[in-house]
Order: C-alpha cells, then structure tokens, then sequence
C-alpha cells in the first residue's frame, strides 16, 4: 500500500524529558497523536494480537498483566500494567538492555481518541550522544504511521515499509522525523550542534545510508 507520507508531518507532538530511573540518569522520549477512532478500537488495535502485525509485528505470550510477550524479531519483556482500555506499561528488553514503555490513551470525544507514548531510555553515555532521541523515537514515529495507515484504511492495510528508503519521498519523512527528534533534544537541554549531529546521523541510519 503506498502512503503520502508528507500527510502524516506534524501529526505527532513529539518531546524529551530528563528523568531518572532505578536511581541512574534516563530520558523519556514522548509521542502524541490523535487518531479518528474510538477509545475501545484503539485499544483494541495496539493489544490484539491478530490486529498487531497488521501495522507493527507479530506478538506471542500471556498479553496480560505480569505475563511475558516477545516480538517477532524484536524486543520482549513484562506487562507491569493492563488496564483496558485506558493504559497499558512493559518492559522493552532488547540486546541486552532494558528500558520501560508507557502507552496513555484518552477519549477526545465518541469518535476520537489521543494516544501518548513514553518510552524511558536509560541515558548512555556512547549510544545518546550518537544518535540522540531519534533513535528510539523515530522507530515510534513509523509504528504510529502504521498504526494510523491500519485505522484509516478500509481493510486495516499494513503500508510498505520498503518505500521509506526506496523513494525520495520516504527517505525526506525519515530526515524530517529526525530533525524533530533534534530539536526536541535541544528543548530538552541536550548541547544545539550535538543534537543536531545526532539527528542527521539518525536520518542516515533509518534511510539505510
């Protein structure tokens, strides 16, 4: 399914906050975006596991509080917190490293609802002032375009994740999702020309350069 990915810039509020975790020094890198769906349905498309790998990647485990989940090829971990159809809370452990996911969804009215993800990364001192926040929150971006693509079309189609570095088109939602992601960082106290460096090498790693 192609995608006019220029339709999807600014559909999502994107911020950095400096935080601490188990006592050591983290960052909670946060999206925003309001999807035309009710509360129950969005719940419904981010925790079923037949409707996940429809927009993000098929899931396996006990998907409920205190159970295990693993993601095809990814990360897994533990639910600490399933409370439908409002909030759902794991860990993400991946490579070694485990960092903490939160998802908050709102009613906005019958018909639409907010949803706001935090994903708290602990703060490395090699990793973040490599590639900054982009590197875990431009991967956020591309499942919420997913998840959006799966809500607004018909017959809940996955988009063509090959067209973000095979079109010009895609390769420019990917550097501009960065640059967000820098300029988040900067607001968030992080150094102007390391944040901005951060950004264009997180552009270049998702383009596949």
């Amino acid at each position: 399914m192609s995608v006019d990915f220029g339709a999807y810039l600014g559909k999502v509020t994107h911020s950095v906050a400096v935080l601490e975790r188990d006592g050591k020094p983290a960052r909670g890198v946060t999206l925003e975006r309001d999807f035309k769906t009710t509360l129950e349905d969005l719940w419904d498309a981010i925790t079923n596991p037949e409707r996940l790998p429809r927009w993000f990647l098929p899931v396996s485990g006990e998907l409920k509080h205190g159970g295990h989940y693993q993601l095809e090829g990814n990360a897994g971990g533990t639910i600490t917190e399933c409370t439908a159809p409002r909030s759902l809370a794991l860990t993400w452990e991946f490579g070694g490293g485990v960092s903490w996911v939160e998802v908050t969804l709102t009613p906005l009215d019958e018909q639409s609802s907010h949803l706001k993800l935090v994903h708290i990364c602990p703060l490395d001192e090699e990793f973040w002032p490599t590639y900054g926040p982009g590197a875990t929150g431009v991967g956020w971006d591309l499942g919420l375009v997913g998840l959006a693509v799966h809500l607004e079309s018909e017959g809940g189609e996955r988009f063509d994740e090959e067209a973000l570095t095979k079109t010009a088109d895609g390769r420019a939602f990917i550097t501009a999702l960065s640059h967000n992601w820098g300029e988040a960082a900067v607001e968030a106290g992080d150094n102007e020309q390391e944040a901005r460096l951060a950004a264009e090498k997180t552009a270049a790693f998702y383009s596949g350069e």
